[in-house]
C-alpha cells in the first residue's frame, strides 16, 4: 500500500458527509452509488439477491445490476434512467454518509438542485467513452454551473467506464483537461478527478492496477478525507419552526420557540434579536432532543425559552443581538426556473425563506447563463424550464438577507405558484455582484 493510502487508515472519525452524485443520463451514478453501498457493507446479500432476481436487470453476465439498489420507481426501473432523488445512507470506521442519487435527465434538473442544496460535495460522474474526445457533455457543464452556484466547497470528478476505454491515460488527460478549463470558467477554484470503473468496482476503495500512472487516493478513501470545517465561522440564524406550549392555562407555562440552528452557536445568556419586530430578549432555556442543555451549535435542532414574552411565530427569525443584520425589501438573485411554465414579470409568487412566506415579483430578468457558453448573455425579459438568470426580486416585506456565499439560510429561497402550489423557482440571493 503506498503512502498515501497509509495516512488515509490512519485518520479519524471524520463526522458525517453529505454527497451528491450528478452528471448526464448513464454516466453511471446510481451504480457508482450501489458500488459504495457494496464496497462498505451497506447492503444485505438479501438485497443482492432480489436485484439478481429482478426483470429489468441490465447485462447478460453475473454482475448484479447495482444501479436498482437507488432506482427504486417501477418507471425508473423500465426505462433505466433516475427521475426522482434517491437517499442512501452508509458507513464506514472514518466517517458516516447520506448520499443523494440525482436525475441526469435535462427534465428533472430541478430534482438535481433539490438534492445539492443540502450537499456539503459532488461527485460529477463522466462517461469515459462518450467524451473520450475531450468533449463534455450539455448536463456536465449544467449540474457543475449549478454546485458552483450552489457553493458546494468539494467537486470529485469521477471519470467512469474507463474500462471501456482500455483504462488509457490519454483518454484520462483529455478530460481532465477539458474539465480543468470548464472549472476556470465557472471560478471552481479546486477539485479532485479519479479514473475509475463502478462496474467492476475499480478504484473505488481500492488502487487499480489498471491505474499505475494515478497517484491519488481512491474515491471512498478520498470521500472520507474530505475536511468539513467551514473556512469562516457562519453568523447563527434560526428560523422559528412552530412555537411550542404547554400548561399554558397556569402563571409559569412552557413557551418555547423550536427550529434548527444554522451556523454559529447559542448558549444561555445569549441576548437574541426577532426579526422582523427587531425586539430583543435573553435565552433562559435551551433544549436539544429533549435534553436541557447549556449550548447548542450549528444544525441542532433546538427550542429556546426567552426571558420575557414576545410576539414570535412561524417564520420570525432570531439572531444573536450583536450581530449585524439588514433587512430589505428589494435584492437581485441568481434564479434556477424549475418549471414548465415560463416566468410571468407581471404575476406575483409566493417566496419562501426558511419557514418565512410572503409574496414577491421578479422585476427584471438581467442576463441569462448559456450553459454551453457558460458566458451571459442578453435575456429577453422571462425564463424557462432549466433556465439560469441573473433577476431583481421585490418582496412584500422585509426580509433578512445574506449574501447566498456567506449564508445559505437566509441566502436562499423558493419560489412558488400560488394557483398550483408548485415550486417554479430556486434563488441564491447575490448581495456582491
Amino acid at each position: 500500500m503506498n503512502t498515501v493510502n497509509d495516512a488515509w487508515l490512519q485518520a479519524a472519525d471524520q463526522g458525517v458527509l453529505r454527497l451528491i452524485t450528478a452528471g448526464s443520463v448513464d454516466d453511471g451514478k446510481s451504480t457508482l452509488i450501489g458500488r459504495l453501498l457494496v464496497d462498505s457493507q451497506g447492503v444485505f446479500a438479501d438485497q443482492i439477491a432480489a436485484i439478481q432476481r429482478s426483470k429489468y436487470k441490465r447485462g447478460e453476465d453475473a454482475e448484479p445490476d447495482l444501479a436498482l439498489l437507488t432506482d427504486g420507481l417501477e418507471a425508473e426501473r423500465e426505462q433505466g434512467i433516475t427521475i426522482d432523488v434517491a437517499y442512501r445512507y452508509f458507513a464506514t470506521p472514518k466517517r458516516k454518509f447520506i448520499v443523494a442519487d440525482t436525475p441526469g435527465h435535462e427534465q428533472y434538473t430541478r430534482n438535481m438542485i433539490t438534492g445539492a442544496s443540502t450537499a456539503q460535495a459532488a461527485i460529477i460522474l463522466i462517461d469515459a467513452h462518450r467524451a473520450k474526445d475531450g468533449q463534455l457533455l450539455t448536463q456536465t457543464k449544467r449540474h457543475s454551473t449549478v454546485a458552483k452556484l450552489l457553493g458546494l466547497r468539494h467537486i470529485v470528478v469521477a471519470v467512469n467506464k474507463m474500462d471501456l476505454v482500455d483504462w488509457d491515460q490519454a483518454v484520462f488527460d483529455r478530460i481532465h483537461e477539458a474539465y480543468r478549463q470548464l472549472a476556470v470558467q465557472l471560478g471552481i477554484e479546486y477539485f479532485q478527478i479519479i479514473p475509475l470503473s463502478a462496474l467492476k468496482g475499480e478504484n473505488i476503495t481500492q488502487v487499480s492496477p489498471h491505474t499505475p500512472w494515478y497517484t491519488g487516493l481512491p474515491l471512498l478513501p478520498l470521500l472520507e478525507s474530505l475536511d468539513l470545517r467551514e473556512d469562516i465561522q457562519r453568523p447563527a440564524r434560526l428560523f422559528v419552526q412552530w412555537v411550542a406550549r404547554h400548561g399554558g392555562s397556569s402563571a409559569d407555562g412552557f413557551r418555547g420557540y423550536a427550529g434548527q440552528l444554522n451556523g454559529g452557536r447559542i448558549q444561555v445568556g445569549d441576548s437574541v434579536q426577532v426579526w422582523p419586530s427587531a425586539k430583543t430578549a435573553v435565552v433562559t432555556q435551551l433544549f436539544r432532543a429533549g435534553q436541557e442543555q447549556i449550548q447548542v451549535s450549528d444544525g441542532d435542532a433546538v427550542t429556546l425559552v426567552l426571558d420575557r414574552e414576545l410576539d414570535i411565530s412561524r417564520g420570525d427569525l432570531l439572531t444573536l443581538a450583536h450581530d449585524k443584520v439588514s433587512t430589505s425589501k428589494n435584492f437581485d438573485a441568481q434564479l434556477c426556473w424549475l418549471d414548465e411554465q415560463a416566468l410571468n414579470t407581471t404575476r406575483s409568487y409566493w417566496l419562501k425563506q426558511g419557514t418565512r412566506v410572503t409574496q414577491a415579483k421578479v422585476q427584471a430578468v438581467h442576463a441569462l447563463r448559456d450553459v454551453h457558453s457558460l458566458q451571459e448573455q442578453e435575456a429577453g425579459g422571462s425564463l424557462s424550464l432549466n433556465d439560469i438568470g441573473r433577476v431583481s426580486l421585490v418582496s412584500r416585506d422585509p426580509l433578512v438577507l445574506d449574501d447566498y456565499q456567506d449564508h445559505s439560510s437566509t441566502g436562499s429561497f423558493i419560489l412558488i405558484d400560488p394557483s398550483t402550489n408548485q415550486t417554479v423557482a430556486a434563488g441564491l440571493v447575490q448581495k456582491h455582484a
